[in-house]
């Protein structure tokens, strides 16, 4: 069992699904089964198809038809779908990865608590800039008595920002504060989405400010080198491009994430990064499945 490889199903065309789609094509331990959609002529189907991967503009209804040719599911369609979609994936027993906002399974931040989420049947990748921001934020908990409040601006490219991006928009807010109170334990807590319109697109950027207690700032620039050195390990692009910085009682630390262009261009690092999380998750869950 130990050579088998993994099925997975991905539905959503988007940009996402079809990044997505690339990176199951280059792994080593999956074989994908269906790229499905809901609009027939969508650039995701047509790429799918080129890459001779079987596809289908039916959406959840052909995946419910063909339950038994995948183990794996990464929903790429948006938080209110996935909400319904989940509920054939937990009836027929599916591992569903979830790169929506949805917030209705586990979530996950792999740096974090990837080794936590046991045999939780739907995973939560919260955001892309929760994915981006979580990881340092969790180091800030963990190198401060206290962290009275907490606000991190994520910006991004217009181009990168597809259709379920801007529709999710208040679900995404929503469901990154939620993470951020829980990985920080802050009592108050701030996320901001700002999508820029600049030619040609800019990189994703996170910043994170926090009022916080602490008795060694040295011991907060070090765990904060060690979050981004581990956030490396699945996704290469993530850099700090402004380390730790204290200003009249302030925090601020920032981070760059570029793609690694498998189809997106490298500015799409907040696709990237919640794409490499939803990758090592499937991994992880893979070797499960291998062991048994």
């Amino acid at each position: 069992m130990k050579d088998a490889r993994t099925s997975v199903a991905i539905i959503g065309s988007g940009m996402i699904g079809t990044d997505l789609m690339c990176k199951v094509i280059e792994s080593e331990v999956f074989d994908i089964a269906f790229m499905v959609g809901r609009d027939t002529n969508s650039t995701g189907l047509a790429i799918a198809k080129e890459r001779h991967v079987e596809t289908s503009s039916e959406g959840i209804d052909f995946l419910k038809a063909h339950a038994n040719a995948f183990d794996i599911v990464f929903d790429a369609t948006s938080a209110y779908a996935h909400a319904q979609h989940n509920a054939f994936f937990s009836a027929a027993g599916k591992f569903a990865i979830d790169l929506t906002p949805a917030r209705v399974g586990a979530i996950c931040v792999p740096s974090i608590n990837l080794g936590e989420i046991g045999a939780a049947q739907n995973i939560n990748l919260i955001t892309c800039g929760g994915q981006a921001s979580l990881p340092l934020v969790h180091a800030l908990k963990n190198t401060t008595r206290q962290i009275d409040y907490i606000e991190v601006v994520s910006t991004i490219a217009a181009a990168s920002a597809g259709l379920a991006t801007r529709e999710n928009i208040n679900q995404y807010l929503l469901t990154t504060e939620h993470a951020l109170s829980r990985f920080s334990g802050a009592k108050d807590v701030k996320a901001i989405l700002n999508i820029n319109p600049a030619e040609p697109g800019v990189s994703m950027q996170t910043t994170i400010y926090a009022y916080a207690s602490f008795d060694d700032f040295d011991a907060i620039e070090h765990a904060i080198e060690e979050a981004a050195e581990s956030v490396r390990q699945y996704v290469p692009g993530f850099d700090i491009v402004l380390s730790p910085v204290l200003d009249a009682g302030r925090i601020t630390v920032s981070v760059t994430v570029r793609g690694s262009g498998h189809y997106l261009p490298q500015y799409a690092g907040n696709l990237d990064i919640i794409n490499c999380a939803a990758i090592a998750v499937a991994k992880s869950r893979h070797e499960t499945f291998a062991s048994q």
